[in-house]
């Protein structure tokens, strides 16, 4: 388990998951372990979700106030 997954890893992995919870074939104590790290996937997927959205406004209004253009620096 990567502790620093990219967006798509940690997406895949939770829908490894739930894949394996809808199964109905894991234990109690799995179910618990399985719940920690589908809730842990969630908040990183979310956090990056967030970030990219914050990223992509900046540029939008970069563009606005530049007029499309960027200044050329020397």
């Amino acid at each position: 388990m990567n502790e620093n997954p990219t967006y798509t890893e940690a997406f895949e992995e939770l829908q490894q998951i739930v894949t394996e919870i809808e199964s109905g074939q894991i234990t109690v104590d799995e179910l618990s372990e399985k719940v920690k790290r589908a809730t842990a996937l969630i908040k990183i997927c979310k956090l990056k979700l967030t970030t990219t959205e914050a990223d992509i406004n900046l540029i939008l209004k970069d563009i606005e106030t530049s007029g499309g253009k960027r200044e050329e620096t020397k």
